[in-house]
């Protein structure tokens, strides 16, 4: 079993969100605790109400939603009771016994699980704890859970349940729910998880899953608004379907929210760049002749996926590394000037690189990348390639050459080395 824990500011988002999936007919409202009545004879209204006054009882705490998620493993075939009881006994030990909660089996998934919602408000006003409610509670109830009831152990579960699958392009319907909730499955899994710095760099993992985020030409509404969308791609890598808005998403991943992970990520990847070139320099230095497509497809079996970006004349300008190891995802030109998408054709031994070439080093069943607008590709990628001084004539670096240029670093001498004056003694 795996809980996951989320705490917010709006009950009624929690809320709805459940109430949402049972009009679709996804998710159905199992139980109760410490209701009045049963489920089955509550309105909408009786059940958030009760909620919401008891939130109200301490209007200082704005984060006072608590929605809860308990995951089984596929082979597991639970009744309702028996979910019942398994929530119940995990809302007591971590405890949340005596709060009013809700109880919402959801069948929108290959495998069982249930949604709890609550509240951290107690019945005398005073607020329930959650920092680190997960370590400290959680997981020992579940660890409890898994040994009472004969759970599969979250430890054991096969790691191919968490993978994710590409969208299928065949299977989108316009305007339908299940466009948003496999864009909402793949944003859950990516945007917290993955260290990308600009836009381009996060539609580098959402390309493999055939999703794009796009803020749409310049001079669109959304555009000088600082809207975003999110958009499902075919296999071509053509947007389809209708673009659905990134605030209408439950965890909310509008521009803003990314732009304040840019700048976080940027400086959290740092540290897991010499790694990748170091990767890149050894498959390069093994075989002298290696090819793009070559060196695409040995990155690739090494947990890197390689994005390349060409202009409409099939000009190779941008190249970017996704590395699934660390779950980084750098700009050539950021790892420095011998990985820029130039640097690295000329390393391949090649000189031009058609439209047909970079097709067929994309990796098989996932489409094309996408593309970016001219304000995105400007700051990101062609300028730092394009001024690139040239080498002179006659002169070309073999492998052996960049491995032992010289590297030009500033002066450092440890704190401890330095010699500092001795102070003197007043008389």
């Amino acid at each position: 079993m795996v809980a996951v824990i989320k705490t917010g500011h709006s009950l009624h988002r929690a809320f709805n969100y459940n109430e949402n999936k049972v009009k679709e007919g996804q998710a159905r409202c199992i139980g109760q605790g410490n209701y009045p009545v049963s489920v089955d004879k509550m309105s909408l209204t009786m059940k958030l109400n009760r909620l919401l006054k008891r939130a109200e009882l301490n209007s200082n705490v704005s984060r006072n939603s608590v929605h809860i998620s308990l995951n089984f493993d596929p082979s597991e075939r639970l009744s309702d009771e028996k979910m019942k009881i398994i929530a119940d006994a995990y809302m007591e030990k971590i405890g949340f016994g005596k709060q009013p909660y809700l109880i919402y089996r959801h069948e929108d998934a290959g495998h069982p699980h249930l949604h709890l919602v609550t509240t951290n408000i107690e019945a005398n006003g005073n607020r329930i704890g959650l920092h680190h409610l997960g370590i400290r509670k959680s997981e020992p109830a579940r660890k409890a859970i898994e040994e009472a009831f004969g759970l599969i152990k979250a430890e054991c579960q096969k790691r191919s349940l968490q993978q994710l699958k590409p969208i299928s392009a065949q299977k989108v319907q316009y305007g339908k729910s299940a466009t948003k909730r496999a864009i909402q499955n793949i944003l859950e899994n990516i945007l917290d998880k993955y260290k990308y710095s600009s836009l381009p760099e996060l539609n580098a993992i959402l390309g493999q899953y055939n999703v794009k985020a796009e803020r749409g030409n310049e001079t669109s509404r959304t555009y000088r608004h600082g809207g975003l969308v999110y958009r499902v791609l075919d296999p071509e890598g053509n947007p389809i379907g209708i673009p659905i808005k990134a605030s209408l998403f439950y965890n909310k991943p509008i521009l803003k929210s990314l732009e304040r992970k840019f700048s976080v990520n940027k400086q959290g990847k740092a540290r897991h760049r010499i790694r990748l070139k170091n990767t890149i320099d050894k498959v390069l230095l093994k075989r002298e002749n290696t090819g793009l497509d070559e060196l695409i497809k040995t990155l690739n079996k090494q947990g890197i996926y390689t994005v390349l970006r060409q202009s409409e004349e099939g000009q190779l300008y941008g190249i970017t590394f996704v590395d699934h190891r660390t779950q980084c995802v750098f700009n050539g030109s950021e790892l420095g000037k011998p990985y820029s998408a130039k640097a690295i054709a000329e390393r391949c031994g090649l000189r031009e690189v058609s439209g047909p070439n970079l097709h067929s080093a994309r990796k098989p069943g996932m489409g094309l990348q996408p593309q970016h607008t001219a304000a995105e590709t400007k700051d990101t990628s062609i300028a730092p390639e394009q001024t690139t001084p040239k080498e002179p004539e006659g002169h070309t670096d073999t492998i052996l050459d960049q491995l032992l240029q010289v590297e030009q670093v500033p002066d450092y001498l440890p704190y401890h080395l330095k010699k500092h004056r001795k102070k003197k003694k007043k008389r």
